[in-house]
């Protein structure tokens, strides 16, 4: 019903995360290692680094590891970091701190990208950018976990709901099925 065509470098702003089955992109801390052992499609990560012209993140995630860099060494793009505080940043090459409204970072952020995607790797920017309408397309990668605590996908209590639509398939509100069996511990 729904198979995935491969994504294309089409000046798009992709919010695109991996995620676990109850909806976290990290877990407490901004920590990543839920995601060791956690296996991609084939080629999946390839095809990223191919149509992704430049990222844009926040300050929280940036200061939990300003070493990591999307896609390993292998992508070579531009990498914003919007903050309000610049001057107290790591810096590091290839990465430019910005202090503006979310607006006017998607617009650097896709200039930058020159026709490639922007890729927003902030629940929070990226929160920010639905809201306003900035977001056109979302890109999920769910793993095979439960992590029950960390950082939400989307966390806006009291907020409205966003409605989606898929971007493949014949019905575009349908949900999605997935099937999971829980692995006992070693």
């Amino acid at each position: 019903m729904f198979d995935l065509e491969p994504q294309q470098a089409a000046g798009k702003v992709l919010f695109h995360f991996s995620m676990s089955l109850d909806g976290f992109v990290a877990g407490p801390n901004h920590a990543m290692d839920w995601l060791t052992g956690v296996t991609g499609r084939d080629g999946v990560e390839e095809e990223y680094i191919e149509t992704t012209g430049a990222v844009l993140g926040g300050r929280n995630g940036w200061d939990r590891d300003p070493s990591a860099r999307p896609y390993s060494e292998d992508w070579k793009g531009q990498i914003f970091v919007l903050t309000h505080h610049p001057e107290d940043a790591t810096p590091a090459d290839g990465v430019t701190f910005l202090n503006c409204d979310v607006a006017e970072a998607v617009r650097i952020g896709l200039e930058a990208a020159d026709g490639k995607n922007l890729e927003v790797l902030s629940p929070t920017i990226g929160r920010q950018l639905l809201e306003r309408g900035l977001i056109d397309e979302i890109n999920l990668h769910i793993a095979p976990v439960l992590l029950g605590d960390g950082i939400r996908l989307f966390d806006n209590p009291g907020g409205r709901p966003i409605r989606l639509r898929h971007a493949q398939g014949s019905q575009p509100f349908a949900e999605v099925d997935v099937r999971y069996h829980p692995v006992a511990e070693a």
